[in-house]
């Protein structure tokens, strides 16, 4: 009998810690679907026309976020990793390359995107920056 306890709880613990260590790490004030708002010489209304966004909703794994980004036309993708002090590594970056009419948002985008280090949530904002001025302001899709 006191084998059979043994094994019962011994089986039991391991579900226990297997389902514990599957289980997906989550931040929900981070990993939602962000709109650009402010970005280098772009307006508001060029953004918004472009529906320009980045996507973090992608499951944490190791404290890494796949992610991915839209500015127009290309579908693109990134891999990146926010820390607790505001530090922010994006690695990765790479699109489809389809040829549209208007690139130039597409282009600077990328070229400035995996230089941000820095970064912060204020309500339903998300700031990105590079510490030499450069940076890029995003409103959770999900706000009113």
């Amino acid at each position: 009998m006191k084998k059979i306890l043994v094994s019962f709880f011994a089986v039991l613990l391991l579900g226990v810690v297997v389902s514990c260590s599957s289980v997906p790490e989550k931040n929900p004030s981070l990993q939602r679907q962000w709109m650009l708002v402010s970005f280098d010489k772009f307006s508001k209304e060029e953004l918004v026309k472009n529906k320009a966004e980045i996507n973090l909703t992608g499951i944490m794994e190791k404290g890494k976020i796949k992610g991915g980004a839209h500015m127009g036309c290309n579908s693109m993708f990134f891999t990146s990793e926010f820390k607790t002090n505001g530090k922010v590594k994006i690695s990765g970056v790479g699109s489809t390359l389809k040829t549209c009419q208007n690139m130039e948002l597409e282009n600077v985008f990328i070229q400035k995107f995996d230089k941000m280090t820095n970064y912060s949530i204020e309500g339903h904002f998300l700031t990105l920056s590079d510490g030499g001025g450069n940076s890029m302001k995003f409103v959770a899709a999900d706000w009113d």
